[in-house]
């Protein structure tokens, strides 16, 4: 039940056809706890708008006259910055338009579908979406995003923070992933500090439809690690990290003594597709005790019962600790379900992964 009491979240719609503005405008209007305050055509009425109205959230297009998206975007998260939720064509067929979106300080950003009536179908994931925005941390958001950025070439060398390369492992264990809100550029910091030689890491990071390609590009010239976007069957060697596409769940299975990859078209679970749930669900059945699983910053409560299954499995778990979540949601809802190992600020989680890795489970009697 809504508290009436309760104050709703302020959006300012920026986009410079009048017909999306209107049309986001009826799609968040439907929900009691979010009022659209405003709209703007142009980066330039933006500016006034946000002095005269305070807003809590901004939905921005990338495409405007007089000034693009993406600049004031990087123009307004230095000078004022607020939560921003990227709805865009630019981010539809994988633009790096959308990466850039992010690391220039974008909560979330989703494509805007085809033909601008359309945008009423986004309703309830850009009310979610904006209402995770609305609960995001800024400051820990600048913090996570002083991750180091794409070098020329790929980075083949072993991570400064980690040994070379990682011990001799038992050859079943894998490592599972689960973020949202916050999650690429949590990505995008913990990756890099990575040993080289580690059990193969299976992400599901909850990402638009086209975007995960181009996050996966991204990661994979960051890291000495292969990140690639997860194919149906594919294998999972040593050393891979595969990213969930959009709008399609990731589960593991062991098949002839290897991981391998399944794409499942499945109904969204937490409103989710991909959902963590169902990839943390799927390690605990394939990997028992070798899986190692860690939950990232995000809204919500995905990952929680997953977790669960996991911990009963015998596996590791590892959550975020709240003090370098941008949304303490995800990671919340599995340290009250009491399924967590370890909770651990971000900078610290590659060090806890390592010893899970090179942990052996104990035997049996």
């Amino acid at each position: 039940m809504n508290n009436p009491t309760r104050r709703r979240i302020r959006v300012l719609v920026v986009d410079d056809s009048a017909l999306v503005r209107h049309a986001i405008t009826a799609a968040l209007g439907g929900d009691p706890e979010i009022e659209v305050v405003g709209s703007a055509c142009d980066p330039y009425v933006a500016r006034e708008k946000i002095e005269q109205l305070a807003p809590d959230v901004l939905t921005l297009d990338l495409e405007m006259p007089r000034m693009d998206g993406l600049t004031f975007l990087r123009i307004l998260m230095k000078h004022h910055p607020l939560p921003v939720v990227v709805v865009s064509s630019l981010a539809q067929q994988g633009s790096q338009a959308a990466m850039d979106a992010i690391e220039a300080g974008a909560v979330d950003v989703l494509a805007k579908p085809d033909g601008t009536m359309s945008i009423g179908g986004l309703a309830d994931r850009l009310a979610y979406h904006v209402k995770a925005a609305a609960a995001a941390d800024l400051s820990r958001w600048r913090f996570v995003a002083q991750a180091p950025k794409p070098p020329t070439h790929k980075n083949t060398a072993p991570a400064a923070t980690g040994p070379a390369h990682a011990p001799p492992f038992d050859s079943r264990k894998i490592i599972v992933i689960g973020g949202s809100t916050g999650g690429v550029e949590a990505l995008r910091r913990l990756l890099p500090a990575f040993p080289q030689g580690l059990p193969p890491i299976a992400v599901v990071q909850h990402i638009s439809a086209h975007f995960a390609r181009v996050v996966a590009e991204r990661l994979d010239a960051l890291c000495g690690l292969d990140v690639r976007e997860a194919a149906d069957g594919g294998l999972l060697r040593p050393g891979t990290c595969v990213i969930a596409p959009g709008d399609t769940h990731l589960a593991v299975e062991f098949v002839a003594g290897s991981y391998r990859t399944k794409l499942l078209k499945t109904p969204p679970i937490h409103h989710c597709r991909p959902a963590v749930d169902v990839l943390f669900r799927s390690a605990a059945e394939a990997a028992g005790p070798h899986a190692v699983a860690v939950l990232l910053t995000g809204m919500g409560s995905d990952g929680a019962l997953g977790m669960q299954a996991i911990r009963r499995a015998g596996g590791t778990t590892i959550a975020e600790h709240e003090s370098t979540c941008v949304v303490y949601g995800m990671p919340r809802a599995a340290v009250e379900l009491g399924v967590v190992d370890q909770s651990v600020p971000l900078p610290d989680i590659p060090a806890a992964i390592f010893e899970a890795v090179t942990r052996r489970p104990p035997i049996a009697p």
